[in-house]
């Protein structure tokens, strides 16, 4: 998606208008209110704090989400806030929505901007695996262990095409968010070698995520591809932080 390079959110903030940066400096979205890190949208005034996703900003001109493989039937509309009385939940991560909105004209399928921005496809590299958003899935998730969610919106999952590698989008953004307020996601905490196992051990606690002597070479083949699931994913939930995801699945060996 290519961004503009200014915007003006009028209603949120009048005052000034936004510019398109990158940042690695992880923020909280002032529009739909969710984490966000890399392109966004700020109000150049330094003593101005507001930032936009860059997907919001997106929204705020085009009011319109990119094509959606999943909802081909809906109308899409761009809302600020909930125009309807009620909580909404977002049907591609089956979390709440706080703030900025798609809204099918329908009024049954509401989508975080961000969100419905998220690839539908994903390489792995030194395989002939793709990492696929999917509706329906048979493979449990490498956080909650579970086929499904709990709850009436189940959400969409990343899965690798063997099926062997899945997370439910829900559980991967909180599982980011919980490591945001670890601290984890500081380059100055990465640094330290063990915090960044406790970082990919919270995102996948039930697999071993550092190489060790003495393991085949099928179980370091494993976690190497399991590294590079998790790299990918957690990449394409967050916006791409460049720096903080090589920094954080840098592992060494023991």
């Amino acid at each position: 998606m290519a961004g503009l390079l200014e915007i003006h959110d009028k209603d949120g903030h009048p005052e000034h208008k936004l510019k398109l940066e990158r940042s690695e400096v992880p923020f909280i979205c002032g529009g739909c209110k969710e984490l966000g890190f890399g392109l966004r949208y700020q109000c150049p005034n330094k003593n101005c704090n507001y930032i936009l996703h860059d997907e919001c900003g997106f929204g705020l001109q085009y009011r319109r989400p990119p094509t959606q493989k999943f909802f081909k039937k809906c109308d899409f509309q761009f809302h600020q806030q909930n125009p309807l009385l009620g909580t909404r939940i977002c049907n591609i991560c089956a979390l709440d929505i706080q703030g900025f909105l798609y809204q099918c004209s329908h009024g049954d399928i509401d989508l975080h901007p961000h969100c419905a921005n998220l690839s539908l496809t994903i390489t792995l590299p030194d395989s002939n695996e793709l990492i696929e958003l999917r509706e329906n899935t048979k493979s449990r998730c490498l956080k909650c262990q579970r086929k499904e969610r709990a709850g009436k919106v189940q959400g969409l999952s990343y899965v690798s095409s063997d099926g062997k590698l899945c997370y439910h989008v829900a559980c991967l953004k909180e599982a980011c968010l919980d490591n945001w307020k670890r601290g984890y996601f500081q380059l100055d905490v990465l640094a330290i070698e063990e915090n960044k196992i406790l970082a990919l051990q919270n995102l996948a606690p039930n697999q071993v995520v550092r190489p060790s002597e003495g393991q085949s070479s099928n179980a370091m083949k494993g976690i190497k591809l399991l590294i590079t699931f998790l790299k990918l994913v957690v990449s394409a939930i967050l916006g791409e932080p460049f720096t903080l995801v090589s920094t954080l699945f840098q592992i060494s060996q023991n």
